[in-house]
């Protein structure tokens, strides 16, 4: 493995809860990845709803709402490291897994991915929320790299966190007895006032910490913003719940070797719902968050 990261890095991600790294991937990965999620996003143009299957038998493609032939919105392909091995070796192979090493490891498992994609125009938005509330592991050295598959721009609806969150409470996404996947408005009103928009190039990447407040807003652009998304949990942090987005190749050792250890923190939180539908975009679209 090599470094990625020094001290000061090291120290900033620890203090802010993310941090960006250029040139997560090559050239010729990145022209992999793209190559393959256009040959999704046309295939989608003769389905009208979602389509595919995941192993727990949930649709693996999602569509926006508006999702037409002529005008193709694919915003989510669950677990595409099973069906592409551009994906799969991404996955495997980039430097914002040895940064992740650095930071959780030096042993390192993956847990899950996909793929979020907002085409032009599209009217997704992901609201607030925090990953970790989604899977509770026995501690929470879990990171989320999001690798740029396009360039991310202020207007294409990029990433938008609230440096610092990750230190502090693990907020309720229950709210009136439904799972919503979202924090109350109560919780954005005292916490979100001041955040940071992630851009960057093309096949960078951004770590984030499970558990820092994030979101994003629509695509108010004529570009695409497509991610790829890989999560990576330190080996000796085991799952408590079923992967809301199982893999052929969770618990897989990417960095590291595996010690048969489990390490436990002290949190609390409520089980959230195993979903049953293609994405969370959906749910929280159609749950008005309190």
């Amino acid at each position: 493995m090599t470094d990625v990261l020094d001290q000061s890095q090291i120290d900033a991600y620890w203090k802010q809860g993310y941090m960006f790294v250029e040139n997560a991937i090559t050239p010729e990965q990145l022209q992999g990845l793209r190559r393959d999620y256009e040959t999704w996003l046309d295939e989608s143009r003769s389905h009208g709803e979602p389509y595919g299957r995941t192993l727990d038998n949930r649709p693996r493609f999602d569509l926006e709402v508006d999702h037409s032939p002529e005008r193709p919105a694919l915003r989510r392909v669950a677990s595409p490291v099973e069906i592409s091995d551009a994906y799969l070796d991404v996955m495997r192979n980039n430097r914002a897994l040895d940064a992740v090493a650095q930071l959780i490891g030096p042993n390192v498992e993956f847990n899950n991915a996909k793929i979020n994609s907002k085409q032009p125009g599209s009217a997704t938005e992901v609201k607030w929320h925090q990953d970790f509330l989604f899977q509770p592991h026995s501690n929470d050295d879990l990171i989320t790299v999001l690798f740029f598959v396009d360039e991310v721009t202020l207007e294409n609806g990029p990433l938008e966190v609230v440096a610092g969150t990750h230190k502090g409470p693990l907020y309720d996404h229950w709210h009136d007895g439904v799972f919503t996947g979202a924090i109350s408005s109560e919780v954005i009103a005292e916490q979100c006032g001041e955040t940071t928009s992630v851009t960057g190039p093309a096949g960078s990447a951004c770590l984030m910490n499970t558990r820092l407040l994030h979101g994003s807003a629509a695509n108010l652009s004529d570009r695409s913003r497509t991610l790829f998304i890989g999560e990576y949990r330190a080996e000796d942090s085991k799952p408590l719940q079923v992967n809301h987005i199982p893999s052929l190749y969770m618990g897989e050792v990417v960095r590291g070797e595996r010690t048969n250890r489990v390490r436990c923190s002290s949190y609390e939180m409520e089980f959230p719902e195993i979903p049953t539908g293609a994405s969370f975009f959906g749910q929280q679209a159609t749950v008005s968050t309190p």
